[in-house]
């Protein structure tokens, strides 16, 4: 199994994105999906399950569930899904009828005078991302320091907090963080920034978004590792991604889940959202490959929380 996985882990990031290796990416995950769902399938129709919530382990957390080929169709047509850190049920929170409140930090640029930065590249779509994204406080590179981070994330009860920057998940604390315009802010210290917004504000964070994140190569315990532990500190829910993913496609990608969790007429979970912009993706000539659709992982708490 644990061959399987790594050869699908391999053919999603690949960089070539041609139809043949999206019929090897298919035919390499429906074995996993024949072990995993199929046995259940017929249940899970009789019952109208829509959604999937998966406690993985592993190197099974290395790869997204939603790519798994049922021989017709990916998973993510069928079902939204969200994964958690273990077997727990949560109750549904619905939000307030009040507007959603976003804190949004972005680095297009990397200092090429501070060492810990150059081994990063620019992310040159970040300042269009936060254009797109309907924020009440935007701060982009020199603002984006860890003091504004801890200034702002106690300011005012935000909903939804978004970094879109360089970072990394490892099973190792120490090689977890996500990288600001000062430092990288190790996961303990952000940790500590959630933490701390609990004295000064009852209202939790809804939705920690974490873009253009990847996991640490090589590391089958990563991918829960920085999202995990924000889930942990206090944010009800995190969207994070498995491995790099490409600058634009992620502005679009998010510009269109934003539209989501803002514009709908209809009550819907954080997992709705996200399977409604990966089926988009799917129709979409240039990004219906899983790479571009696939890496964006909900963690944590995958309930009704929108009410439209």
């Amino acid at each position: 199994m644990e061959e399987i996985v790594d050869q699908l882990r391999t053919q999603l990031t690949n960089p070539q994105r041609t139809s043949r290796y999206t019929q090897a990416i298919q035919n390499t995950s429906q074995p996993i999906y024949n072990w995993l769902v199929a046995p259940f399938e017929s249940q899970l129709k009789a019952n109208g399950i829509n959604t999937l919530v998966f406690v993985l382990d592993g190197a099974l957390q290395t790869v997204p569930m939603g790519v798994l080929w049922d021989g017709n169709h990916y998973m993510i047509e069928k079902y939204a899904i969200a994964l958690n850190r273990e077997p727990q049920l949560l109750a549904p929170v619905p939000l307030s009828q009040q507007p959603l409140q976003t804190l949004a930090f972005g680095l297009s640029q990397v200092r090429s005078d501070f060492a810990p930065h150059q081994s990063f590249s620019p992310l040159t779509n970040v300042e269009i991302e936060l254009s797109q994204i309907p924020s009440d406080v935007k701060l982009l590179n020199q603002a984006f320091t860890s003091q504004a981070l801890q200034t702002q994330i106690n300011a005012r009860p935000f909903s939804i907090v978004h970094f879109a920057t360089h970072g990394q998940f490892s099973s190792n604390p120490n090689e977890t963080f996500i990288l600001a315009w000062d430092k990288r802010i190790k996961v303990n210290e952000l940790s500590h920034y959630l933490k701390s917004r609990e004295e000064s504000l009852p209202d939790p964070i809804e939705l920690l978004v974490l873009s253009a994140c990847q996991t640490a190569n090589g590391d089958t315990r990563a991918t829960l590792g920085l999202a995990g532990i924000a889930v942990r500190a206090g944010a009800r829910s995190t969207i994070a991604t498995l491995w790099e993913v490409n600058d634009k496609s992620t502005t679009d990608f998010i510009r269109l889940l934003y539209q989501q969790l803002t514009n709908s007429t209809e009550p819907m979970s954080k997992a709705e959202a996200i399977q409604r912009v990966q089926k988009v993706f799917l129709n979409n000539a240039n990004y219906q490959h899983p790479y571009y659709w696939a890496p964006f992982v909900l963690i944590g708490n995958w309930l009704s929380l929108f009410p439209g």
